[in-house]
């Protein structure tokens, strides 16, 4: 820590440095200074890890923070530059917010409305400060949705290694049950696979807006957090995707009328169309009905820290596609 603050005389003398316990990939630390207190960010993951993505999502925040959205930009060093690298490692310091995260169960309607109306400004911010074409070389096309035959393979995978867990706990049983489930599931709606779009996504999006990315002192949304996934892709699959987030019950059912709250509010700030969202519905929840990420960390890479999410998150692909067409009028009524 002594070394990075080195590099950032005017943030003072480091009094205490504690770890940040809340983030699955990179680590943060609260660090109080004779000067006051900042959050050191040690990036961690390669794919967003390098010096010259860090910088793209700084320039982003600072750009940002001039249009009037709720952002906490790096603090600059003595030569301008906001990337700290120490033993090829990449590090940035910025200014600590005070708030605390909340979840679409504390949220009133109306508060719904103003997170939707806040990613809606996210989004055309990003438009106005982001060069145009970054981002899409190589692309002639847009994402290809989830192939069920791959998803088909990956459920017996993780099926085997459930079956070869000695002792089994509560988890295995769930993860067991739902598998199977998902499995016929897809074999019911393999016929519903979205297409690939003809042509790439243009917008630029977060990437990563979820309740522990957004901080709020009182009702007011103060700050929104940790850019490492800014790029581009369809927009209003990244509101699909947080609305699920935010607003997914223990038991896997969406808060409905919050989330027609929030769906309305983006709409009118991004100024998207119900078609738009329609089918970034369809595209998000054939995503959700493929994926398995929880249990490839934990079965895979023997890593367990997503496992308190799986419940909730494996519930919710069965709900949805019993009630898909409420979720879809929600996002677009």
């Amino acid at each position: 820590m002594d070394e990075v603050l080195r590099h950032y005389p005017d943030a003072g003398e480091p009094l205490t440095c504690k770890p940040v316990t809340q983030g699955l990939l990179n680590h943060g630390y609260r660090v109080s200074t004779t000067r006051g207190s900042y959050f050191l960010k040690h990036h961690l993951d390669d794919s967003t890890g390098d010096r010259a993505t860090i910088v793209r999502q700084h320039r982003a925040t600072q750009r940002l923070q001039s249009l009037g959205v709720p952002v906490a930009p790096p603090v600059e060093d003595t030569e301008g530059d906001t990337v700290t690298e120490i033993g090829g490692r990449c590090y940035a310091l910025h200014p600590w917010v005070d708030g605390r995260h909340r979840a679409g169960a504390q949220l009133t309607a109306a508060q719904s409305q103003r997170l939707g109306a806040l990613l809606g400004a996210v989004h055309t911010g990003l438009e106005q400060v982001m060069e145009a074409g970054t981002g899409l070389a190589g692309r002639s096309g847009g994402y290809r949705s989830p192939d069920p035959a791959d998803t088909f393979a990956l459920i017996d995978d993780l099926l085997a290694a459930v079956r070869r867990r000695r002792p089994r706990d509560s988890f295995d049983e769930l993860a067991e049950h739902r598998l199977l489930e998902r499995r016929t599931l897809l074999e019911q709606h393999a016929d519903r696979r979205p297409p690939t779009p003809d042509i790439p996504a243009t917008g630029w999006v977060h990437g990563d807006f979820h309740p522990l990315n957004v901080l709020y002192r009182g009702t007011d949304p103060v700050a929104i957090l940790d850019w490492d996934r800014l790029g581009v892709q369809p927009r209003a699959e990244e509101a699909v995707r947080a609305a699920v987030i935010f607003f997914v019950q223990p038991a896997g059912k969406l808060e409905l009328e919050k989330v027609r709250a929030y769906a309305g509010a983006y709409r009118r700030a991004a100024g998207a169309g119900a078609a738009e969202l329609a089918a970034a519905v369809h595209r998000v929840w054939w995503e959700r009905l493929n994926d398995f990420w929880i249990l490839r960390w934990r079965y895979c890479l023997h890593d367990r820290r997503a496992d308190p999410q799986f419940p909730a998150v494996s519930a919710l692909a069965v709900w949805w596609t019993r009630e898909y067409e409420a979720v879809c009028e929600a996002f677009t009524g």
